[in-house]
């Protein structure tokens, strides 16, 4: 694993998967499915000599943040409260007013409350596989019968319709950490598109090292640079196939994402100015059990990539498998996700970005109605429900509803591709026009066509 700036001290300071500033950018870490940069550049550049999408690329700036909630959120105690129900079902919690009249969510999201004419609440989301992962929500696809080489995900699909911001950012970032199980840390993968549009994953521990370079600046770094280039110059004089002069303008690039500082920037989060980071709030890198952190600084860092280029930044946020005392786990996650998402669009709208940025906040399926004899709330992929902001979208409504008891979806069901259909949408993608091939050359559309961009939110 080559580490650019050497090891890390006590003085460094940490980014959010417990590396250093100093120690941040590595070759490993650069790296997926055991390749290294130079590598998925030549991968990238050999796709773009190709036939892509049915649709022109565009370096428009327009992104997705996605924030996974592992486990599947309890969707009747969160934004579809039941107060006519049985208390068997209805639980514990109060609604309290918005500032839309006729929308009331849960006393534990007073901050969202506050700003729900820049939310969409859907209450109805169907077509849920029941998977305990986040395929689907990265995806908008079920698992099962994919095409050869497998669905890419929203930030892979983006990558490779759309290419690079800028090309010291890659396109798709998933920052979600490992966790105990891991199909809830799933990132996201690029499928039948290829390793160059896979996303760029800065805290995952899965990647194997090559090389290792200690304590090593950038002056040196450069300085060894140029030693290698005087080999590949005596290389290259009896090459005759004009590999290495195709490598050189790979390992150009390697290099300039390696020594940019603007991505190493966009993860650093004790740059930014301490009020406002207190406002999105710190919490804590420790995993919940076999979930993901209640690290709060992620949605900050969310925000600071799609500012620096990103099209698609994913996260995993805190535990949500609540099969006992759910209300007790309740009362000290749900504030935690309040402050993250309210101060991401706060923050959003004070730089001028929620038209360019949109926000989605989901798990992979709802919780039953009927609360078990532990205190909690099992599987239910019957219906679940989401939290959309940002984009450029009409704001400030409910989509959808459930019956009496919150257990399926009574009007406007939603299914999961049509929010795709509406993500890809504010990305500046057609949907119904985009398509692209597969392993097997068969062109696939991004969604099911019979599926649509949702025409309450554009």
């Amino acid at each position: 694993m080559l580490t650019i700036l050497g090891k890390r001290s006590r003085h460094d300071r940490a980014f959010c998967d417990g590396q250093s500033r100093r120690s941040f950018l590595q070759v490993g870490a650069l790296a997926m499915g055991g390749l290294t940069l130079p590598q998925i550049l030549r991968a990238e550049a050999s796709n773009s000599a190709k036939p892509q999408a049915a649709g022109n690329r565009s370096r428009s700036h327009k992104a997705v943040i996605m924030i996974f909630l592992p486990g599947g959120p309890p969707h009747q105690d969160m934004f579809d409260l039941k107060m006519d129900a049985p208390p068997e079902i209805r639980g514990e919690f109060k609604p309290i007013k918005t500032n839309v009249p006729g929308i009331e969510i849960c006393e534990l999201f007073p901050r969202l409350a506050a700003m729900s004419d820049k939310l969409t609440y859907i209450r109805s989301i169907v077509g849920n596989h029941g998977d305990h992962a986040a395929f689907q929500c990265m995806t908008g696809h079920k698992p099962t019968n994919q095409p050869a080489g497998g669905w890419p995900c929203l930030g892979s699909a983006a990558s490779f319709i759309q290419g690079p911001v800028n090309d010291a950012v890659p396109p798709a970032i998933g920052l979600s950490l490992p966790m105990g199980h891991k199909p809830w840390a799933y990132n996201g993968e690029p499928g039948f598109l290829g390793p160059a549009h896979a996303p760029f994953c800065p805290g995952d521990d899965r990647i194997v090292n090559n090389m290792v370079l200690s304590d090593i600046t950038l002056d040196r770094l450069r300085d060894r640079k140029a030693l290698l280039g005087s080999f590949d110059r005596f290389r290259r004089a009896s090459d005759q196939t004009g590999t290495m002069e195709g490598m050189d303008a790979f390992q150009e690039q390697a290099m300039g994402v390696l020594t940019s500082s603007k991505l190493a920037d966009a993860l650093d989060v004790s740059k930014a100015d301490q009020t406002l980071r207190d406002r999105y709030g710190r919490g804590t890198d420790k995993r919940r059990d076999d979930g993901g952190p209640e690290l709060l600084d992620q949605f900050l860092i969310a925000r600071q990539l799609v500012e620096a280029g990103a099209r698609c930044v994913t996260l995993g946020f805190n535990r949500w498998d609540w099969h006992g005392t759910n209300f007790k786990q309740a009362r000290a996650v749900f504030p935690q996700l309040d402050q993250g998402v309210s101060a991401l669009v706060e923050d959003l709208y004070n730089r001028g970005m929620e038209k360019e940025v949109s926000v989605i906040v989901w798990g992979e399926f709802g919780r039953t109605p009927q609360i078990n004899k532990d205190g909690g709330r099992d599987h239910w992929p019957n219906v679940n429900c989401a939290l959309l902001a940002g984009g450029g979208m009409k704001h400030g409504q409910v989509i959808g509803s459930t019956d009496r008891l919150g257990g399926e979806a009574k009007d406007r069901p939603v299914h999961f591709q049509e929010v795709f259909a509406t993500l890809y949408n504010q990305l500046g993608i057609n949907v119904e026009t985009t398509t692209i091939n597969d392993f097997q050359g068969r062109p696939r559309y991004l969604v099911d066509p019979e599926y649509k961009v949702m025409r309450e939110l554009v």
